[in-house]
This record gives structure tokens, sequence and C-alpha cells, in this order.
């Protein structure tokens, strides 16, 4: 059916809704503000357009045809559309305000995305920001957060993902540890120099690495456990071992050479590295708030690590 055909038809696929969702034309009548009678005339016009019987009729119900219950499935996603485009339309032209919440963990949230929310607040001033900030993955739903931010490779399959940037663990040493040991070369040379681990559990000490097709683990001891990346970063700046960092915490110190990043052509696989993943609830209609502060992380984010 063409265009010309079809537009005509649409207040009429709009009634049949209304009718099969009320029951009958007289309260669906009642509904629109117009008589019975001209309910069934549009029912019998979209019947006779459509060359099929709709519903059923007796003196008191209605019931759908087999025809009837497959298009009104089609017209009740057409009004559900409708509905959502208005919606969107009025969303885009009111004010972002309201309450946001957000879940991120600590050491990210210090280190790089602190002056981000400080600087979403200057933009949006009507909004309030509640932040979250723990390294426990949080449920969006039990926890009450509009937004979940997390380090993860493998993000939560029941909600959306935008990935919004990326975060590796890079392989440091100062320079005063590299003057009293030979530089390493080759992950198999770290059994032999003190090693920093996280200590959380009993793999730590069991660093993977891979290089292209090459996968390795390597057994290593040292005399510090640290699972607090600031305190790991002054551990290994003062030549207490090798350890790594994840690499927003690790640059500064490059920069400043007080620390060495080692085995640069090798990966180092573990925890706390991967896709920075921005998670929420699937919604037919997002509010403008939550809209905005995806928009705004995705550009920040975009401009620290651009070629994302």
């Amino acid at each position: 059916m063409d265009t010309n055909k079809l537009m005509p038809l649409l207040s009429d696929m709009a009634i049949f809704v209304t009718v099969v969702e009320h029951g009958n034309f007289s309260k669906a009548a009642k509904k629109l503000g117009v008589t019975p009678s001209a309910v069934s005339r549009q029912i019998s016009r979209l019947e006779s357009a459509l060359g099929i019987k709709l519903l059923q009729r007796t003196t008191r119900q209605l019931a759908l045809t087999e025809s009837g219950k497959l298009t009104f499935d089609y017209c009740k996603q057409m009004v559900e559309s409708a509905d959502q485009a208005v919606n969107a339309s009025r969303s885009a032209t009111s004010s972002v305000s309201g309450l946001l919440r957000v879940a991120v963990p600590r050491s990210l949230a210090n280190k790089v995305l602190r002056p981000i929310f400080i600087d979403f607040l200057k933009c949006y001033p009507d909004i309030q920001l509640q932040l979250k900030v723990t390294d426990r993955i949080l449920d969006p739903i039990h926890d009450g957060v509009d937004f979940l931010i997390h380090i993860n490779d493998s993000p939560i399959e029941a909600l959306v993902n935008i990935n919004i940037g990326h975060v590796k663990q890079v392989l440091c040493a100062s320079p005063s540890f590299i003057e009293k040991h030979s530089l390493p070369t080759h992950p198999d040379e770290l059994k032999h120099l003190a090693c920093i681990c996280l200590g959380e559990n009993v793999t730590d000490s069991r660093w993977r690495f891979s290089n292209n097709d090459q996968q390795m683990t390597v057994q290593v001891t040292g005399p510090y456990f640290l699972n607090h990346s600031d305190m790991r970063k002054d551990a290994i700046e003062q030549g207490f071992g090798i350890g790594p960092l994840p690499d927003y915490i690790a640059q500064q110190g490059i920069e400043k050479e007080t620390l060495i990043p080692l085995l640069e052509d090798w990966k180092m696989q573990g925890n706390y590295q991967g896709d920075i993943c921005l998670q929420f609830v699937q919604s037919k209609y997002m509010p403008n708030k939550n809209r905005a502060f995806i928009d705004f992380m995705k550009q920040k984010l975009l401009m620290i690590q651009p070629n994302l």
C-alpha cells in the first residue's frame, strides 16, 4: 500500500487499538470524545481497506478474529512508536535537570573521572550528581543507580553497555632499581627479581603475559603486597621492586622519569584493566539528563583517549 492510501488509515488503526484495549465501542468512544457510531464507522472503514474482518461483534462484547489479532499487534506497535516520538521531542526541548546516581570504582574516580564530573556539573547546574565510589560492581536496580561505570572486558550482558575508554596495566620499575639490577627483556627474568603483587588472592603472584601468539605465566616473589594503586606506585618509585600500575597512574611517573615502563612488547593479563564500561538498564524512553550524561562522558573520555 502506497503512502497516500496509508495515511488516512493511521487514525483508524489508532482507534482500533483503543477499541480493543477498552473492550467495546462505547468505552472507546468516551475515551476518544466521539460517538460510538463514529468509532464503528472507522473500524468498518479499516476492515474494508484491509480486506479482512478484525472484530467479531456481539451484543455484549467484541472478540478479535485471527487476522485481527495479528493486525492489532502491529497497530499497537505503531501507537507505542508514536508515543515514544512525542516523548523524545518533548525531552529534546526540556531542561536537563534532576538527580543522577552513578557508581564508579575508587581509583578511576579519583584519578580520571573526578575533574570530568566537576565539569559536568558546571555544564548542567540543574543536575544533582550522587556518586557511589566503590570497587564492588553494583546492581543498577537493586542498588538504585542510574549508571554503573567499571573496568571490564566482559560487560554485564543484561545491561546496555557503552565503551567510553580503555585501561591497561603497565609493568614499571624505578631508575634506582634498574641501576641495581639488569633491565628485564623477557617475562621469565622476573622470577629472579623482587616484584610487588596485589596480594588479593593466591593467583596474584602468578603473572600472565601475552605477545602475539606467545603466552606464558611467571611465578614472582617480593617483599611487599599492595592492592592500592597509589601506594604501589610509591613503593615502585622507592625501589622496592617491579610492579603493575594502571596506565592512568603510571603515565605521570613515566613522564617525570620516576618510573620506567618494562616489557612493552608484552601485554600483562589480569584484573583492573580492559574497557571502561558505562552501563545502564535498557529503557524505551531515556530521560534528557541521562542522555546528557552519556554524551558528556563519551566526549570527555574521547579527548583523553582520542584513538578509542
